[in-house]
């Protein structure tokens, strides 16, 4: 997985408890966090799968 996958993935996971968070606290700032944990879901999912591509891409070339 590269590296900035990973860094998306913590950005997702502290973006989804900082909604949590809000939303218990009872403030409608949560929406906002909520908002960039599918933000960052996404960049995740496309690094992961544009790293998959390029290992792939490697790998046939060298054989």
């Amino acid at each position: 997985m590269p590296r900035i996958a990973l860094y998306t993935l913590v950005v997702c996971v502290l973006a989804v408890a900082a909604a949590v968070v809000s939303f218990v606290q009872g403030s409608w700032l949560g929406i906002v966090w909520v908002l960039l944990a599918g933000l960052s879901s996404n960049m995740t999912w496309y690094y992961v799968k544009r790293g998959r591509i390029e290992a792939a891409r490697d790998t046939s070339v060298t054989s």
